[in-house]
């Protein structure tokens, strides 16, 4: 650990402690590290937007500068590497496939990107706008099913999702732009549960809607708004394989917990630059230990919770 990073983590839990706890009093959530500060050094952020973690708890962090930053649990920094191209825009959304591959929606490229933990890109799917099977428009997504198969997810003129073998040869698509179930507005995020369904956080809806992997739409719930159970620019969820979901609320500044029908179970954060507060998050991982890591991008840093 740096010195920079020791003194950092010190400073976050002396403002902590200002606090008087770790609980903030308007949060079902505890507060347990704040950390990352505003730069384009190593270890520091510039608008963080996309986070995926490691079977190591090793966070993959994605900002504004197009680099792609690998940080241990704790805020370690370990390396860093940059997408191909980024001059017209940068990812917003990352996943590790079943391979143990970082999965990059390379967003203003119209494509997805496939990495190595350490860095060495393995391919890439797509690359072409437009609106045929296997050309894209903005990518959000991507989530891979027991399979094999992609799930990559669409916002801008498309607003789908569309679904691809291993080896990227196109299967089908469904959605399209539109507030009727199964239509979406952004589809930010995604994730995918043991039964093999896809959880699509649709956040110009302000809504998340569950899909079996053809496609059809099992249910859906949620609804505009900013008390418990409500939701604002969903941005990001995340199973946590014991029956919850956790949903990043860009509008809301928060991270909410739900029921897997859709019952608020409690919410952590509020619009803010304190410690427990957050500016416009984009996304969540869960690690081992079932602690939830927060990209709190307007704040340039990130804060770990447990709810």
């Amino acid at each position: 650990m740096t010195f920079s990073t020791r003194l950092l983590l010190v400073l976050s839990a002396v403002a902590l402690l200002a606090c008087g706890c770790t609980r903030r009093a308007d949060s079902n959530g505890e507060l347990q590290l704040v950390w990352g500060r505003p730069g384009i050094s190593e270890g520091r952020f510039r608008k963080p937007r996309a986070i995926a973690i490691d079977q190591y708890d090793h966070l993959y962090i994605c900002d504004m500068t197009a680099r792609i930053q690998v940080f241990d649990a704790d805020g370690n920094f370990l390396r860093v590497w940059q997408t191909p191209a980024h001059d017209t825009g940068r990812p917003t959304g990352m996943n590790f496939d079943r391979e143990g591959n970082l999965v990059v929606a390379d967003t203003h490229y119209f494509r997805v990107l496939f990495y190595a933990p350490d860095g060495t890109l393995l391919r890439t799917l797509g690359g072409k706008q437009g609106h045929e099977p296997g050309e894209f428009g903005l990518v959000t997504n991507t989530v891979q099913d027991k399979a094999g198969c992609y799930y990559v997810s669409e916002y801008g003129e498309y607003d789908r999702i569309q679904k691809f073998t291993r080896d990227g040869k196109f299967l089908l698509q469904w959605g399209g732009h539109g507030d009727q179930p199964g239509q979406f507005v952004r589809p930010q995020s995604l994730d995918i549960d043991d039964a093999g369904q896809i959880w699509v956080a649709d956040a110009g809806n302000h809504r998340i809607q569950v899909f079996d992997g053809e496609g059809k739409l099992q249910f859906t719930w949620g609804h505009e708004g900013a008390a418990p159970g409500e939701l604002s620019y969903p941005y990001a969820v995340k199973l946590d394989g014991k029956g919850h979901v956790y949903v990043c609320e860009f509008g809301n500044s928060r991270v909410q917990k739900f029921t897997l029908d859709g019952k608020s179970l409690g919410c952590f954060g509020t619009a803010g630059h304190e410690p427990g507060e957050l500016a416009n998050p984009w996304g969540i991982v869960i690690d081992s230990e079932g602690r939830i890591h927060i990209i709190d991008s307007e704040n340039h840093r990130v804060e770990r919770i447990r709810m």
